[in-house]
C-alpha cells in the first residue's frame, strides 16, 4: 500500500475528503515555504504538493505565476525542490510534486524520480504530460516505486478518462474548468460530472482542483469527490502577507477552515 492509499483509506474511514494544499517550492523563500507547508500540514492538510517553479507556466493563474517568478528570481533550483519536499515529508504527510515535463525532462525522468524517491515523495503530478507519450516516464516512477498522477479536465472523452485511468496512480486529478489555475467564487459545476465520469471507469480516488478558496466551496467540493485541491488561496495569502511570519499564521488559519470544511462533507 502507497502512502498516497494509505491517506486516502484514512480519509474514507473518516467519512471525508482528504485536503491537499499546493505551495510553490522557494516561495516566498526555501526556508519559508517549508515553514509554510509545514504549518499547513499541522492545521490539517493531508497531502502537500510543492510545485517546481518554471518560466513557461501554460495552466497557471496570475497569483500562481507571481509566486513562481519570484521563486525563480531568487534562484530556486530543482535541487531546492526536492530538499523541500524532504522536509515535508518528514511531518508524515503524503508529498508530491506537480511540475510541468520540461523541467523534469532537462533533470533526467529517472534521475528525477529516483530523488523522489528518496527524497520521500509520494508521487509526481505532471500537468502537461499526456499517458500517449509518458512511456519513459511511467517506467521510471514505477521503477522508484512513486505514483505517477495525470488529469483529467471536463473536455476529456470517455476514452481519454479511461486511458488516464489505466495510467494513473495515487488518485486522479479532475480540473474543475478549462481555464488556467486561480481562486474563484465558486467551483464550476462540471467539476461534480466530471467526478462521476471518472469514477464509472476507476476505483482510484479522485481529488478535484482549481477554484477552491473556503471552507464552504471544500464543504460542497468534499460532497462529490475524494480530495479537495487548494494551490492559489494559499499562494494569495503568502502573497497579500505583510511578513513571512503573519503569511504562516494566515495559511494556517485558512488550513483549519479547509480542513473543517471537508470534515463537513455537504451533500453535492
Amino acid at each position: 500500500m502507497t502512502v498516497l492509499t494509505e491517506t486516502f483509506r484514512r480519509a474514507h474511514e473518516d467519512n471525508r475528503a482528504a485536503l491537499v494544499a499546493y505551495l510553490p517550492a522557494g516561495f516566498p523563500s526555501k526556508e519559508g515555504c517549508i515553514e509554510a507547508l509545514c504549518a499547513i500540514v499541522e492545521s490539517g492538510a493531508d497531502i502537500v504538493e510543492v510545485g517546481l517553479p518554471y518560466s513557461d507556466p501554460l495552466m497557471d493563474g496570475p497569483t500562481i505565476q507571481r509566486a513562481a517568478e519570484q521563486a525563480l528570481r531568487s534562484g530556486t533550483t530543482t535541487d531546492d525542490v526536492l530538499d523541500t519536499v524532504s522536509a515535508v515529508a518528514a511531518t508524515g504527510a503524503a508529498t508530491l510534486v506537480m511540475s510541468y515535463w520540461n523541467p523534469i525532462e532537462r533533470y533526467g525522468a529517472t534521475e528525477f524520480a529516483a530523488a523522489m524517491a528518496a527524497a520521500g515523495g509520494a508521487g509526481v503530478i505532471t500537468p502537461d504530460l499526456i499517458p500517449d507519450e509518458a512511456g519513459p516516464w511511467l517506467g521510471a516512477v514505477g521503477a522508484a516505486g512513486i505514483d505517477p498522477i495525470f488529469l483529467v479536465a471536463p473536455s476529456s472523452t470517455a476514452e481519454r478518462i479511461a486511458l488516464v485511468a489505466r495510467s494513473t496512480r495515487g488518485f486522479i486529478y479532475a480540473a474543475s474548468t478549462m481555464g488556467v489555475t486561480g481562486a474563484r467564487d465558486s467551483v464550476s459545476n462540471q467539476a461534480e460530472r466530471l467526478v462521476s465520469d471518472v469514477r464509472a471507469v476507476t476505483d482510484l480516488p479522485v481529488c478535484v482542483g482549481l477554484g477552491v478558496s473556503n471552507g464552504g466551496q471544500a464543504a460542497h467540493v468534499a460532497g462529490y469527490a475524494d480530495g479537495v485541491i487548494v494551490g492559489s488561496a494559499f499562494v494569495r495569502c503568502l502573497l497579500d502577507a505583510p511578513t513571512a511570519s503573519s503569511g504562516v499564521d494566515v495559511v494556517s488559519a485558512l488550513a483549519r477552515d479547509l480542513a473543517s470544511g471537508v470534515r463537513v462533507r455537504q451533500p453535492a
